[in-house]
């Protein structure tokens, strides 16, 4: 069995500086476009099972399910 080592503790004042980046309006666009993800993580009532679910929400328009049927 593979052994994980822990990573050494950071100090307080080593921690990595967050730049806040300023996104375009055309950037924005394409993230909302994107499909929603959704996980979620339980055990089974018996509790031998660890449950990770995952979800993909896409939303498209009807118009791009004709033409794909369409061509397809």
């Amino acid at each position: 069995m593979k052994s994980i080592k822990p990573k050494p503790m950071q100090n307080q004042s080593q921690k990595p500086k967050q730049e806040s980046v300023e996104l375009s309006a055309v950037k924005i666009e394409q993230l909302n476009k994107q499909p929603a993800v959704e996980t979620s993580m339980k055990l089974s009532k018996d509790k031998r099972w660890f449950i990770y679910r995952t979800t993909i929400t896409d939303i498209k328009p009807v118009s791009y399910l004709d033409a794909v049927l369409d061509n397809g």
